[in-house]
């Protein structure tokens, strides 16, 4: 996907509807910084918002996707270009994510072993040893935290029994017994519960 190509495309687009950057962004809901980020290249619209701006637009999320116009010809050529590239793009950002975890994860835990050895290691008084391990306890209680939820977001799972891909609840997440990236959960789909392996796509 270019993004200067889909850019120039939505600003071309746009002036054909006769509107400015701010009426589309009003009609979009959003900001008229958001319209003039697309259309610079610098961002690329949220999927929820792929299909709205196509109908104003009057355009298919295909040629949003191609940033140009497509003939019945090439169109199914250029949908499964376009839907390769997606999924690409996707596998890119689940991969990225699951490494920030693993980063995020490791200096939490970091910062609460250094925590603990700095206030038993020092002559502070009682009540600083304690704030600075209570700070410790916060820092990693946050960011695994926010590693649980990555960990929900990112990818998918998959049930050894029938196959189905499924995201699991935050709950879920923070309550099924795991080894690494496997967890014991149980299936939307089929009910069954076994040990479930995390996937990118």
């Amino acid at each position: 996907m270019d993004l200067i190509s889909i850019g120039k495309f939505i600003k071309e687009q746009r002036k054909e509807q006769k509107l400015t950057q701010i009426e589309l962004a009003q009609k979009l809901e959003v900001s008229e910084k958001t319209i003039s980020k697309w259309e610079c290249g610098n961002g690329f619209p949220d999927t929820s918002l792929i299909l709205p701006l196509c109908k104003i637009l009057k355009i298919s999320a295909n040629e949003l996707l191609s940033g140009k116009k497509i003939n019945d010809k090439e169109y199914k050529t250029q949908a499964e270009q376009n839907l390769i590239e997606l999924n690409l793009k996707q596998e890119r950002n689940t991969k990225f994510l699951l490494t920030l975890e693993v980063v995020l994860g490791l200096f939490s835990t970091l910062i609460l072993l250094i925590s603990v050895l700095f206030a038993g290691l020092t002559t502070f008084p009682i009540w600083s040893r304690i704030v600075i391990i209570v700070f410790g306890c916060v820092c990693f209680f946050v960011g695994i935290h926010f590693c649980l939820i990555i960990e929900k977001d990112a990818g998918f799972y998959v049930c050894k029994h029938c196959k189905e891909k499924h995201i699991p609840t935050l709950k879920q997440t923070y309550f099924a017994m795991h080894m690494g990236r496997t967890r014991f959960m149980k299936c939307p789909k089929c009910g069954k519960t076994s040990w479930q392996k995390k996937v990118v796509k």
